[in-house]
């Protein structure tokens, strides 16, 4: 059954470009359309870096979830951990479209977004409305246009942190 709906779902993805999919994805998750993992944890997986406790070392890194939008959507799949981002102080459109291609071959995507975003704080807001069910963090980056990179990345770390 989950090998049919894998199959299926894949193929319906893939008839959009990888952009349009990726935000399909984001939907779907958002609405609830794709169910959690009823995984029961596996001790043996669990691991503790710098004084957390992940249940599993497998997580998903910043890029995917750009607004933090879906971080407990992807902790119920079974990811250990969720990273969100990459978050910058202003929103920005990022580069140019087509920005995202696959390499269906190397079962691979090369992704140029750069770092579009509604800025730090709609995700700010959004990961304070959550109710934390697991580790959550964000990546943090500088605006474009910005005249001081490195106080965008201060005001991240003081913003998130």
């Amino acid at each position: 059954m989950i090998d049919a709906f894998k199959t299926i779902a894949r193929r319906g993805l893939f008839l959009f470009d990888a952009e349009t999919a990726h935000g399909m994805s984001i939907a779907a998750l958002k609405s609830g359309l794709v169910p959690g993992c009823a995984l029961k944890a596996d001790p043996r997986l669990a691991v503790t870096v710098a004084g957390l406790e992940f249940p599993n070392p497998l997580g998903m890194a910043a890029g995917y979830d750009k607004n933090a939008e879906v971080p407990d959507a992807l902790l119920r799949l079974g990811f250990g951990f969720a990273e969100v981002g990459t978050l910058t102080p202003k929103p920005q459109a990022g580069n140019p479209k087509p920005r995202i291609f696959r390499l269906e071959r190397d079962l691979a995507v090369i992704n140029r977004l750069g770092f579009n975003n509604e800025g730090h704080a709609a995700a700010l807001a959004r990961l304070l409305a959550r109710r934390p069910s697991g580790i959550v963090g964000v990546n943090i980056g500088a605006n474009k246009d910005s005249v001081d990179r490195i106080a965008d990345y201060v005001e991240g770390i003081r913003r998130f942190s």
